[in-house]
């Protein structure tokens, strides 16, 4: 991981950190503002984000790069230190840290993503009798050998399972995830993708063996 786009509207903070992530080796790509943050992130490995921006908010900024470009991981670089914040924030960003902040707790947060995206996304993991390409985004049936065609919104939700593998997700969770948007009680729009999800992947989907339903509380898939 060496390619980071920072966006953080402060002169002063935003040049002592470029500074020291350059000196430690990191490619690093400095907005002020969410406005081009879209096209850069794509070419990123890590957004580094903080919350007060001109314009549009961290948050909205971070579910837009989020829906735009899912496999990059995003920091929230932030002054707001309280619990909402931070469970908003967590809602769609990979961590979440507070100033002030010493420059060693970056490196070594930036160092955690590196272990958790730079080896899981660009290999494979298998599920049941399907194998899914992070990289190439694609899911192959080891049965027959055939690509599984899914929708962007299903490979999307597939993603979000992998990435939170062995724990149980909630409805809410993977809506405000995969649409950026909050969730409103009754929403079917996370079961009927599900449901569709699964008539291509499961062997039996009323009996689904890849996303278990944990009656009363959500979803959940195990590698």
């Amino acid at each position: 991981m060496k390619r980071i786009l920072y966006i953080e509207d402060d002169e002063e903070i935003g040049n002592w950190v470029k500074t020291d992530l350059e000196r430690r080796g990191y490619c690093v790509t400095w907005l002020t503002s969410g406005e081009g943050a879209v096209e850069e992130a794509k070419q990123a490995d890590v957004v580094v984000l903080d919350v007060m921006l001109p314009g549009l908010d961290g948050f909205s900024v971070g579910q837009r790069l989020k829906r735009e470009a899912p496999r990059v991981p995003i920091l929230m670089l932030s002054a707001l230190a309280s619990m909402e914040d931070k469970l908003q924030g967590l809602s769609f960003a990979d961590d979440y840290m507070t100033k002030p902040f010493h420059p060693d707790e970056l490196a070594a947060r930036l160092d955690v993503l590196q272990r958790r995206f730079g080896h899981a996304f660009g290999q494979e993991v298998r599920l049941g009798h399907i194998r899914v390409r992070l990289d190439q985004q694609s899911v192959i049936d080891e049965r027959s050998g055939e690509e599984i065609q899914l929708t962007s919104k299903q490979l999307h939700i597939l993603r979000f399972f992998i990435k939170h593998a062995n724990q149980i997700v909630t409805k809410e969770q993977i809506y405000e995830s995969v649409w950026g948007e909050p969730y409103l009680e009754g929403d079917k729009t996370v079961m009927v993708h599900i449901r569709y999800l699964r008539e291509k992947i499961e062997i039996e989907p009323s009996e689904p063996a890849i996303i278990e339903t944990i009656r009363g509380l959500g979803y959940r898939v195990k590698l």
